[in-house]
């Protein structure tokens, strides 16, 4: 095949896009800054397209880039399941995923079970925390994170954009037409989150009350609950959000959306030279779980 291109600038190139940096796709696979370079610029050179844009803090994906990458990882993700499949591999084990407990609860664990009829070799255990940093229990193969992505400790690949959207009980819903009668209603404070209520009131062009009957809870998954017990309105997440929504627990009695400062990250715990294949298929699963 004297058209296919050398899979070790494959592999730098999906790991420069993916972590958006030749630093720490470099970290990943056990490479300096400078060989990710000369491999991403190797391969570009070969297919006669720039697949990134290199900035002085980060690199983006091209449009060809953009075009290029699902059908890359699709084929290592291939590659690495046959391997398997065929001679055996490091994967054997159990997955460990560390997530905040609203995420673990709310998106994860629902979607657990679909995945574990996919992969009934695959052994996982999802660990949940209240807060991001609370420390790290060893032998944690994924993590999942809420925030900025400025962690020194692991580089993190975004898992998307997120929106912050308005919650409550459906029949409260049916009740507020306008974004005004969200301040005749008790307000749900989710601890952590502070700049949600004053930006989604901002962005409907609404005064923020000096006074306002409110409950404050530590996580969105206690917010749930409250919402859904006629307690009041909430702001989430729109990815933590959806399956309470779409099961009919919770409303979303208002279509506006308000950009969220934070989004979800992944972070990869897994030995960056070796990764196990049964990490990669999870973290496939992870991605195309908070796509959605």
């Amino acid at each position: 095949m004297p058209s296919l291109p050398n899979l070790v600038w494959i592999r730098s190139f999906e790991a420069a896009s993916r972590l958006g940096s030749f630093t720490a796709a470099g970290t990943e696979l056990g490479l300096t800054q400078a060989a990710v370079s000369t491999h991403v610029s190797a391969l570009e050179t070969q297919l006669g397209h720039q697949l990134l844009e290199r900035t002085t803090r980060k690199v983006d994906l091209t449009a060809s880039g953009k075009a290029y990458l699902p059908a890359v990882r699709k084929a290592l993700q291939e590659l690495a399941t046959s391997t398997e499949g065929l001679f055996g591999s490091r994967s054997t084990g159990t997955v460990t995923i560390r997530a905040p407990i609203s995420e673990a609860a709310l998106i994860m664990a629902p979607a657990l079970a679909d995945f574990r009829r996919q992969h009934p070799g695959l052994d996982i255990r999802l660990l949940s925390a209240i807060w991001a940093d609370t420390v790290l229990e060893t032998g944690i193969d994924i993590e999942i994170r809420l925030g900025t992505g400025n962690w020194p400790d692991s580089p993190a690949e975004p898992l998307g954009p997120e929106v912050i959207v308005p919650v409550c009980h459906p029949e409260m819903a049916a009740s507020l037409n306008a974004p005004e009668d969200l301040l005749a209603q008790p307000r749900i404070h989710v601890l952590g989150f502070d700049d949600h209520w004053p930006r989604y009131l901002e962005a409907c062009d609404l005064p923020r009350p000096e006074r306002h009957a409110s409950i404050t809870v530590d996580t969105s998954l206690a917010a749930v609950e409250l919402a859904a017990a006629h307690g009041g309105i909430a702001l989430l997440l729109g990815k933590v959000a959806a399956r309470p929504v779409a099961n009919g627990r919770l409303s979303v009695p208002l279509d506006i959306r308000v950009p969220s400062a934070r989004t979800h990250h992944l972070l990869s715990r897994t030995p960056a030279v070796s990764p196990k294949t049964a990490t990669q298929t999870v973290e496939a699963w992870i991605r195309e779980l908070f796509a959605g």
